[in-house]
């Protein structure tokens, strides 16, 4: 091996600082890692922009991309989820709360943040403590859930961020290790 390919080995692989030590369950924890990071960064994009997926496609099937839907045009990250689907015991505070500049701002940087942290596997104690209070803040809009009284996917999004924040996947495939040797996260471990 050259040295060049054994450093990046060294710099991919890093197992040091995770709490799983088999080489297949450490890979498949970052590429879940990375897949749930990707999909934060992609909810982040399509409100931002309004790409037409969730943000910008019209009932009747048009699709407005970049319009006025996309917040960077004035349109809401939280209107139509909080104001529309919420339901349950908590409808009347997401109603309140929809569309609201701290709801949108708390909810764009939350998805940003949170999508940054787990596809580059850095400050992963903070961007797993937050995605998991994401996922179970979505879950309680829509209480009880539609197919089980209990569960949804949300509760298990949010049981995953705690796996990937417990287990130290950020060191595979991901910037973990070399992002924990820094002065600034030496100094303030929380930043881990």
């Amino acid at each position: 091996m050259t040295t060049f390919t054994a450093h990046l080995h060294h710099i991919v692989e890093h197992d040091e600082e995770s709490a799983v030590r088999d080489h297949g369950a450490r890979r498949v924890l970052a590429v879940t890692r990375i897949a749930f990071g990707l999909v934060f960064l992609w909810a982040f994009f399509d409100k931002l922009l309004a790409l037409g997926y969730a943000t910008g496609a019209g009932q009747d099937g048009t699709v407005d991309r970049f319009g006025p839907a996309a917040w960077v045009n004035g349109g809401s990250a939280t209107r139509g989820f909080l104001g529309s689907a919420a339901d349950g015991p908590f409808q009347g505070f997401w109603n309140d709360l929809a569309g609201t500049a701290f709801a949108d701002w708390a909810f764009m940087l939350g998805l940003l943040g949170v999508g940054v942290t787990l596809t580059l596997g850095i400050g992963m104690r903070i961007g797993t403590l937050a995605g998991c209070a994401m996922y179970l803040l979505m879950w309680s809009v829509v209480l009880p859930p539609a197919n089980n009284p209990v569960l949804d996917d949300h509760v298990l999004g949010a049981l995953m961020m705690a796996v990937l924040g417990l287990t130290g996947s950020g060191s595979t495939w991901g910037l973990g290790h070399r992002w924990s040797r820094t002065q600034l996260v030496r100094r303030f471990p929380e930043l881990r």
